[in-house]
């Protein structure tokens, strides 16, 4: 799912996320986070350019063996901590290195491609191999010799004549690690996934879908309030034109690039109305202006509920669809309001929330949690634990909780509900969550291109172990109730009827009931 509007502008901080796979739209969701100090004020993210290619300086030059004139070799002079290399010959030497990170010394010579986009993506990959042989959880390389890995692919990339194929290279030098989760992303995708874990973008409010078995761009939905929703276009429309440019054979992430813009600029759209697709009557083209788009990635309502003893009370229901630099704030703001209102209960529902910046995990986790309660154990490469803590926390409300999962609940969304559960805050209903326990680390390249690497994994407070297993929640729900609900059953936040037929909120109510019966918040 390719998004047009992505999520909010990231400070150029050091960051951390959670990465799982998401369907691309128009507004990118964002994909993970990673954890690398013990203290809980240092988890921020970092989108800046990685500070060890700065120090490393970079050259091509002829060598000087006339059996080789024709080759240029790609010089590394590693400073203290980093990594390096000399030219030589075409074999396996010696580069040295200060860094503990670096036991041994090496010296790796390689030939200069001459096409300009593959030398930039040779340097590219020097620069991932470096972050992957200095962090990269699995100090074996999954059983390989990483060293040797680099000088392979750098063979395999000097012939070749376009970026992408370089970048390919590196992909499948990654892929030997065994682990889906470290990865590289291309400038453009990077750009994307940078305002998908944001929540501000500059376009029309659109979500887009690249339809599987046709290919047609079909709009999944809009923002409410977005110049797409007061332009009339709706759920299921299909996409045909953007600014005269035919859609046929472009995917979602490419159309999702064109509607985005500077605000206040037009982008003239023809869309084929879902009421009527088999009519050419229906098309319609539609000038939208580009704005500022804020997607919150939080939903609520209030639930009229009434109880055994028939007394009627209000359920203060919370959609967290991904975990966005806005979300701790935006679900302070739900809370706060709810609590005005007078609601004595509460149900957070992580179903199908893929995961996102694991710091903002973290952040609404301290909503709900007072003291200095541990949210997460990480595991770092050298197998050392270490607790991230509150630090005197103040829960906004100390209301019975209820928390939904299931197995599209990933990530982030483990490390919210194992903190809230492991803690005795709240109560887990629903279905065995995805299992993924592994934190990434999202470092800018010098090409603008972005490295993902696994660096941690982590335990919950208990010291349950989440990756690949999941957590099972307290009360299971049955089958029936997997498909719901969907973001459509929120759009409409003043109707309620659906989330009161749902049947996993049935069963949390009972629950909220079991809890105010027994006067505890778990």
């Amino acid at each position: 799912m390719a998004m047009e509007a992505l999520r909010p502008n990231l400070d150029l901080k050091p960051t951390y996320f959670t990465c799982t796979p998401t369907i691309s739209t128009e507004f990118l969701r964002p994909t993970s986070l990673s954890l690398r100090s013990h203290r809980f004020s240092s988890l921020i993210i970092n989108h800046q350019r990685s500070k060890r290619w700065s120090k490393l300086s970079c050259m091509l030059r002829h060598k000087s063996d006339p059996s080789i004139s024709e080759e240029q070799q790609l010089i590394k002079s590693i400073g203290k901590g980093l990594f390096g290399f000399a030219v030589a010959a075409a074999a396996l030497l010696s580069v040295c290195c200060d860094s503990p990170a670096f036991s041994e010394s090496l010296t790796v010579a390689f030939p200069v491609s001459r096409a300009r986009e593959v030398n930039t993506v040779q340097r590219t990959l020097v620069e991932a191999w470096g972050l992957i042989r200095e962090t990269f959880i699995d100090p074996t390389f999954n059983h390989q010799d990483w060293d040797s890995k680099l000088q392979q692919t750098m063979v395999e990339m000097f012939p070749l004549r376009s970026s992408d194929a370089a970048y390919n290279k590196i992909s499948a030098m990654l892929s030997t690690l065994g682990d889906p989760f470290t990865r590289i992303i291309s400038p453009k995708e990077y750009q994307s996934f940078r305002i998908g874990s944001d929540g501000n973008l500059q376009g029309v409010g659109l979500f887009i879908n690249s339809e599987p078995r046709t290919g047609h761009l079909v709009i999944l939905s809009c923002v409410d309030g977005s110049p797409a929703a007061r332009a009339g276009i709706h759920e299921g429309d299909e996409l045909i034109e953007i600014n005269g440019e035919r859609l046929d054979g472009v995917d979602s992430e490419a159309a999702a690039q064109k509607l985005r813009g500077r605000a206040g600029t037009i982008v003239t759209v023809k869309v084929h109305s879902s009421k009527d697709l088999g009519s050419d009557s229906s098309i319609r083209e539609v000038k939208i202006p580009r704005e500022y788009i804020k997607l919150s990635p939080i939903s609520s309502a209030i639930i009229p509920h009434r109880t055994a003893d028939g007394h009627l009370t209000k359920t203060g229901y919370v959609k967290l669809s991904a975990f966005s630099q806005t979300a701790a704030a935006d679900m302070e703001n739900a809370i706060q309001e709810m609590e005005s209102q007078d609601v004595r209960a509460y149900i957070l529902d992580l179903r199908n929330n893929p995961g996102g910046l694991v710091k903002a995990g973290l952040d609404v986790a301290q909503i709900w949690l007072d003291g200095d309660e541990t949210l997460v154990n990480t595991i770092d490469r050298d197998g050392n634990m270490s607790p991230i803590s509150m630090v005197n926390g103040h829960a906004i409300t100390n209301d019975p909780l209820v928390v939904l999962v299931n197995e599209g609940s990933a990530s982030a969304s483990e490390i919210l509900a194992g903190a809230l559960h492991d803690n005795g805050r709240a109560i887990l209903v629903g279905h065995k969550t995805f299992g993924k326990g592994k934190i990434q680390s999202v470092t800018e390249l010098h090409d603008g291109s972005a490295l993902f690497v696994t660096v941690a994994k982590y335990l919950s407070p208990a010291l349950h172990d989440i990756d690949q297993v999941g957590i099972t929640p307290d009360v299971q729900c049955t089958t029936d109730m997997l498909n719901s609900p969907k973001d459509s059953l929120l759009k409409d936040k003043s109707s309620i009827s659906s989330l009161e037929t749902d049947s996993c909120i049935m069963v949390a109510e009972h629950e909220l009931d079991i809890q105010q019966s027994k006067g505890t918040a778990t």
